[in-house]
Formats: C-alpha cells, sequence, structure tokens
C-alpha cells in the first residue's frame, strides 16, 4: 500500500510503501482494549496514601481527664472525629503487580490502532519536522495552521527536543517517540502525525 506523505507546508510529496499487513489488519477491540487498560494500570505511581489515627503525629498525651469536665471522653486528639485527626479508613500504600501484554499481542493490538488510524484517515505522514532554535510555540501553532488541525499526536523515530520545549504550552499537542508509544494518545487524538523515518521503523517492529 502506497501512503502519501506532505512536507511542513502540508504540501503533497513522495509516497511511502506501507505493509499491506498492517493496513488489513482487523481491529480487534477487545486486544486493544486489553493493552489499553494494562498501559494506564502500568502507568500509575502507585504511591497514594493516607494517614490513619496511628500514623498521624502527636496526640499520645489524653486530652483531659475521663470524668468530671462535663465534655465527652477523648483518649487522643488525634481520633478520626477530631480536626487534624487521622482517617478513618485510611488508604494504605500497596505495591500492586505490574501488568504484563506479550509481544505478539502487543504488536498485534498496535497493527489493529494503526489500521483504524489509516481507515478514518487520522494517520498523516510528514517528511520531516525541523524546528529553529531558539523553539518558539508560535511556530508550531504555524505548522498546525498550515496542517489544517489542531489536536495531534506526533510520533518521532528518536526524541525531538526542539518540537517538545515548542509544543510545552499547547495542551492539545503530544510528542512521542516509536519506543514510548502511548495507545490511549493515539486513539483519542485528532490525528496522527508520523515521520517518515518514524512510520518505516514501526512498520518492520509491526509487520
Amino acid at each position: 500500500m502506497k501512503m502519501q506523505v506532505i512536507d511542513q507546508n502540508g504540501t503533497k510529496g513522495s509516497e511511502i510503501e506501507f505493509p499491506e499487513t498492517i493496513f488489513a489488519q482487523k481491529y480487534n477491540f477487545d486486544l486493544v482494549h486489553q493493552l489499553v487498560s494494562t498501559y494506564i494500570h502500568n502507568s500509575h505511581p502507585n504511591t497514594k496514601a493516607q494517614k490513619n489515627r496511628s500514623a498521624v503525629r502527636g496526640g499520645g498525651r489524653k486530652p483531659w481527664r475521663q470524668k468530671g469536665t462535663g465534655r465527652a471522653r477523648a483518649g487522643t486528639i488525634r481520633s478520626p472525629i477530631w480536626r487534624s485527626g487521622g482517617v478513618t479508613f485510611a488508604h494504605v500504600f500497596r505495591p500492586s503487580k505490574k501488568k504484563k501484554v506479550n509481544r505478539k499481542m502487543y504488536r498485534a493490538a498496535f497493527r489493529s490502532i494503526l489500521s483504524r488510524l489509516i481507515n478514518e484517515e487520522r494517520l498523516v505522514v510528514i517528511d520531516s519536522l525541523e524546528i529553529n532554535e531558539p523553539p518558539k510555540t508560535s511556530e508550531i501553532k504555524n505548522l498546525l495552521s498550515k496542517l489544517g488541525f489542531s489536536n495531534a499526536v506526533f510520533v518521532f523515530k528518536e526524541k525531538n527536543q526542539n518540537f517538545e520545549i515548542a509544543s510545552k504550552n499547547l495542551f492539545n499537542i503530544r510528542s512521542q517517540t516509536i519506543n514510548s508509544l502511548n495507545p490511549v494518545d493515539l486513539i483519542n487524538a485528532e490525528k496522527v502525525v508520523f515521520t517518515a523515518d518514524a512510520l518505516t521503523s514501526l512498520a518492520e517492529v509491526l509487520s
């Protein structure tokens, strides 16, 4: 299959060969769902934790005597019913096990995603993408204006430092490499822009 390649100005140029095995891949919803859920699960830092009454600092002394004050009994100022006290059912940090998707399933899921992007005309191939020094956000905005879209994921063969710096302030623009693809971003993006060398390298891996 031939795919059209454009330049930074949106002008059509040459064409590149794209493996038919990827283009003809039937979209496997269950497999893609497993890949996405595994990716999200493994992305959690698992650092969330709350303090129960024994973990909160202070409260070792009984605030007042048990009887004779007219007030309710209290054994510690760190009781969950007190302000600044512990949490009643505190979430305790427990490292969760990482989920795994084997290599064959991983490649098949990404073939499904790429096939769907192509069929829905959401995949764009650009010959190269150069950002001048110093990198400026206005240059990315001009690029998007010429290409005709505003929400996109750009995929490079290797990390493009200038592009990342210039697009940092644009919340709807993301940058990835073929070694760190985020399936969630690829599925949700309005357009996915691959550089020609990145798409060729990825096709070799997935074929």
